[in-house]
Protein backbone atom coordinates (compact mmCIF):
# COMPACT_ATOMS: atom_id res chain seq x y z
CA UNK A 1 0.00 0.00 0.00
CA UNK A 2 1.25 3.20 -0.35
CA UNK A 3 -0.08 6.80 0.83
CA UNK A 4 0.97 10.77 0.64
CA UNK A 5 1.44 12.28 3.97
CA UNK A 6 1.37 15.64 4.47
CA UNK A 7 2.52 17.76 7.42
CA UNK A 8 1.37 21.67 7.33
CA UNK A 9 3.11 24.73 9.46
CA UNK A 10 5.08 24.32 11.93
CA UNK A 11 4.82 19.99 12.06
CA UNK A 12 6.78 20.81 8.90
CA UNK A 13 9.53 22.17 10.52
CA UNK A 14 9.49 19.88 13.19
CA UNK A 15 10.04 16.56 10.79
CA UNK A 16 11.61 18.58 8.55
CA UNK A 17 9.48 18.25 5.22
CA UNK A 18 6.21 19.34 4.09
CA UNK A 19 5.63 15.61 2.37
CA UNK A 20 6.34 12.21 1.81
CA UNK A 21 5.53 9.42 0.51
CA UNK A 22 4.98 5.53 2.32
CA UNK A 23 4.61 2.16 1.01
CA UNK A 24 3.71 -0.55 4.17
CA UNK A 25 2.18 -4.01 3.61
CA UNK A 26 0.33 -4.21 7.02
CA UNK A 27 -2.46 -2.14 8.17
CA UNK A 28 -1.80 1.12 10.13
CA UNK A 29 -3.58 3.64 11.55
CA UNK A 30 -2.86 7.85 11.54
CA UNK A 31 -1.00 7.16 14.71
CA UNK A 32 1.38 4.22 13.21
CA UNK A 33 2.30 6.47 10.07
CA UNK A 34 3.02 9.34 12.28
CA UNK A 35 5.62 7.33 13.94
CA UNK A 36 7.09 5.51 10.97
CA UNK A 37 7.43 8.87 9.00
CA UNK A 38 8.94 10.82 11.71
CA UNK A 39 10.77 7.89 13.14
CA UNK A 40 9.32 7.61 16.82
CA UNK A 41 9.03 11.35 17.39
CA UNK A 42 5.97 12.67 20.28
CA UNK A 43 2.77 13.53 18.16
CA UNK A 44 2.06 16.94 19.42
CA UNK A 45 -0.77 17.15 21.93
CA UNK A 46 -4.32 18.27 19.84
CA UNK A 47 -2.65 17.50 16.58
CA UNK A 48 -5.01 18.02 13.62
CA UNK A 49 -5.46 15.06 11.20
CA UNK A 50 -7.59 14.87 8.13
CA UNK A 51 -7.66 11.83 5.51
CA UNK A 52 -8.09 12.76 2.23
CA UNK A 53 -9.52 16.48 3.38
CA UNK A 54 -11.96 14.74 6.00
CA UNK A 55 -10.66 15.25 9.44
CA UNK A 56 -10.02 12.08 11.07
CA UNK A 57 -9.21 10.32 14.54
CA UNK A 58 -5.94 9.61 15.66
CA UNK A 59 -6.91 5.60 15.83
CA UNK A 60 -8.30 5.49 12.07
CA UNK A 61 -7.20 3.01 9.54
CA UNK A 62 -5.79 4.21 6.54
CA UNK A 63 -6.25 2.97 3.40
CA UNK A 64 -4.03 2.13 0.05
CA UNK A 65 -4.10 5.60 -2.03
CA UNK A 66 -5.32 8.10 0.93
CA UNK A 67 -3.63 11.31 1.48
CA UNK A 68 -3.15 12.16 5.20
CA UNK A 69 -2.23 15.52 6.63
CA UNK A 70 -0.98 17.06 9.95
CA UNK A 71 -1.41 20.20 11.31
CA UNK A 72 -1.00 21.85 14.32
CA UNK A 73 -3.40 23.14 16.72
CA UNK A 74 -5.60 26.41 15.30
CA UNK A 75 -6.22 29.55 17.61
CA UNK A 76 -7.79 32.28 17.15
CA UNK A 77 -8.85 35.48 18.65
Amino acid sequence: MSIKVRYFASLGEQVGRSESELTFSQAMTVRDVWQLDTIEKSIPDNVLVAINMEYADLDIQVQDGDEVAFFPPVTGG
